[in-house]
């Protein structure tokens, strides 16, 4: 049984790369377009989230770790193996990247996830988001992409709407986002600060929340007991 409203979660996804010429000259850093491979892999990208939650995989046990790096993937490359297999050499490096960036890397997202795991839902995805985000990276490419997917696990695991990018929203995403990924991970006056960073973009997502990117139970039971339409 489907966790996430992908339907719903599509629409929202195509109305804003509708206006998203619009939305883009109000940022503080100008984006790349949102074009169609964008949105394919970013439903494949939430596809495999409802996957993962419907399958009670925890991506943040050890020996599952891995999957963070195919939410990375499918989101660069979607899931057609030959374009895969073009990108080898760039989801390599980028595995080594995740693995054994000094400071930085896996270890510091589940550091901080477990320090912390006692906080909200809103804080935790929060954090993650945060942490995947600023200097070094957690990837080499599609961090806000395989960030939203992350909070959207962390989010929907626990009940609550997944993060999706909506036009009411994105102005609220990007420009914060594009103050926390200038941030250094190692610096100490940046450690201070990422707590309000933190609790700011924790209050941000708790607010934005919408439940129509949630399966309703009872729109499931429909489409599996509704026979073939005539």
């Amino acid at each position: 049984m489907s966790v996430l409203n992908l339907a719903e979660i599509e629409r929202a996804l195509r109305e804003v790369q509708r206006v998203f010429p619009q939305i883009n000259k109000d940022l503080f850093d100008r984006r790349d377009p949102l074009d169609d491979e964008v949105i394919e892999n970013m439903m494949q990208g939430y596809a495999l989230v409802d996957q993962l939650l419907t399958d009670r995989i925890d991506i943040f046990a050890m020996g599952q770790l891995n999957y963070w790096l195919k939410l990375n993937a499918v989101v660069l490359c979607g899931v057609d193996p030959d374009v895969v297999a073009r990108h080898h050499r760039l989801l390599e490096a980028t595995a080594a990247r995740f693995y054994d960036e000094p400071g930085a890397g896996i270890r510091d997202v589940m550091d901080w996830y477990a320090f912390n795991r006692g906080k909200s839902v809103w804080r935790r995805a929060a954090g993650a988001f945060n942490r995947i985000l600023s200097d070094p990276q957690l990837f080499i490419e599609g961090n806000h992409r395989s960030g939203a997917l992350i909070m959207s696990y962390v989010l929907a695991k626990e009940g609550r709407p997944p993060f999706v990018l909506t036009r009411e929203n994105a102005r609220g995403f990007f420009n914060p986002s594009s103050v926390i990924k200038k941030a250094k991970k190692r610096s100490f006056i940046m450690q201070y600060k990422f707590q309000k960073f933190t609790g700011a973009f924790a209050d941000y997502l708790q607010n934005q929340q919408n439940p129509a990117f949630l399966e309703s139970p009872k729109a499931e039971k429909k489409r599996v007991t509704a026979g073939p339409s005539e």
